[in-house]
């Protein structure tokens, strides 16, 4: 501790001391430096005069390396007649991504005598959404109904964001029904986990019975909308959502998620033009986010050169790329034949800006080398890289299905067998490998597909297509 500086305040009091030596230890996590904290006031008799245990048990909870053998101990010695310590630690640990130690200061509180109030159970229902802790959920679920706590807005919003995280968005949705008065912010719980789950019809119903319910939309629930038409390829409801965002919504150029959901929505309904314009009222606040969102526009709708003369711009404009950004580009490469090109940024994402190439990357790259004819230098970087953290089944996909186009058997078969290795149950692989037995006139290893499919249930997808239909107009 003798690195340790002292407040900056003068003079100082002990507790202030102390607590100003645990921020350090928690910023630092350093654990031994808590335990002589620790000892210290054991020593000195100031354990109990301080009340320091909230921090202490976040500090020892958090430190790498802790045994979190004086756990118990300073949860005993937790006051048991004061809830706001406990309700400190609860909601710490759920917003520090703690949600185990959360759930447990719960149980210990509850235990203890304390009653639980609406801020510790709103707490404790974050931490089982979040770690998807059904079961405990329902519990607490339970206790509320008991206690009578269902009168909180707060606690039942909670309720339903633990439903809908946990996909159980049938209780969800009647917990919402059974709830007195209603807000937005329990409205969008549940949007999400529509969201979430693709029921995107779902989702669109509830934002137009939120009218009714006298709820006013937010930008949460607005975005969400639009994620929907997106998914349905809605684009009349698209632009009545876009209608009621620009009469409702003041400085909406400055809500980057909006702008981004809104670019998202018209480029999958192939209205990219509508895109750029929206894509352009961001001006100087455009971010990562905005690009990624307006490149993924053009890539979808096959302007692949735009996509490659956005990416430019992009960099010129000084904004530093992502994952998702390199995705986008190599795929463009990859349809415009620019081989040399799309090689070059993939090494830069490394070089450059410190991004490691993720399975979807690889793919990019196999399925350029792929269309150059490249079909060797592919099958070589697959096998310098093959793990299942670097390599995924689309590539050995892409690779497959360049085999059947050059009509190379024994290297589609390899490839083939890598895929399914990943992925048993994909239909697709065996699909393509028997178009390229097909090819060569080996009829025989057709139908030994055709058994092994029938064996493990498989069967070929069938294709189908969307029109939008007249929907129920928003309100």
């Amino acid at each position: 501790m003798s690195n340790s500086k002292p407040c900056q305040s003068n003079p100082t009091s002990p507790l202030q001391f102390l607590n100003h030596l645990l921020d350090q230890c928690l910023q630092t996590k350093n654990l031994k430096s808590t335990k002589i904290i620790h000892a210290h006031l054991l020593r000195t008799g100031s354990f109990f005069l301080f009340n320091l245990h909230p921090k202490l048990i976040f500090s020892y909870a958090t430190c790498p390396n802790s045994n979190l053998i004086s756990l118990p101990f300073l949860f005993n010695s937790m006051p048991r007649t004061n809830p706001i310590p406990w309700n400190q630690l609860i909601s710490t640990f759920s917003h520090q991504s703690l949600p185990f130690f959360s759930l447990y200061t719960l149980f210990l509180m509850h235990k203890t005598g304390l009653p639980l109030d609406s801020y510790a159970l709103c707490s404790a229902l974050t931490a089982s959404a979040s770690s998807k802790a059904l079961a405990f959920g329902k519990n607490l679920h339970a206790h509320v109904s008991k206690s009578g706590w269902s009168s909180s807005i707060y606690v039942s919003s909670a309720l339903v964001d633990l439903y809908a995280k946990s996909s159980s968005l049938d209780d969800a949705a009647n917990l919402f029904d059974e709830i007195p008065v209603r807000n937005t912010v329990c409205a969008n719980a549940l949007l999400s986990g529509y969201a979430e789950a693709g029921l995107w019809m779902d989702g669109l119903q509830l934002v137009r019975n939120m009218n009714p319910l006298r709820l006013e939309p937010d930008s949460y629930t607005l975005t969400a909308a639009l994620r929907a038409c997106a998914g349905l390829s809605a684009i009349e409801i698209g632009r009545q959502v876009h209608g009621f965002q620009v009469r409702r919504i003041a400085h909406m150029g400055s809500d980057v998620c909006l702008l981004s959901s809104l670019i998202e929505m018209y480029g999958r309904c192939g209205l990219v033009g509508k895109a750029r314009w929206v894509f352009d009222m961001g001006g100087e606040r455009r971010d990562v986010v905005l690009w990624t969102s307006m490149l993924g526009a053009y890539g979808r709708n096959g302007n692949f050169e735009q996509v490659i003369e956005m990416y430019k711009e992009m960099l010129m404009q000084g904004t530093k790329p992502d994952s998702v950004v390199f995705v986008t580009v190599l795929a463009a490469c990859s349809h415009t034949g620019h081989l040399s090109r799309g090689l070059m940024y993939f090494e830069s994402m490394g070089r450059e800006f410190g991004l490691s190439p993720q399975p979807e990357h690889y793919s990019c790259v196999v399925d350029m080398l792929c269309r150059a004819g490249e079909l060797d230098k592919a099958w070589e970087l697959l096998n310098e890289i093959n793990s299942s953290s670097s390599v995924g089944v689309s590539a050995w996909g892409a690779l497959l299905s360049a085999c059947k186009d050059n009509g190379k058997v024994e290297m589609g078969r390899k490839a083939a067998q890598k895929a399914l290795e990943l992925d048993p149950g994909n239909a697709g692989i065996y699909v393509v490998l028997s178009n390229l037995y097909a090819g060569a006139g080996m009829w025989e290893e057709i139908g030994e597909l055709r058994e092994l499919m029938n064996e493990r249930g498989l069967r070929k997808d069938v294709g189908c297509s969307r029109i939008e239909s007249t929907m129920t107009c928003l309100r």
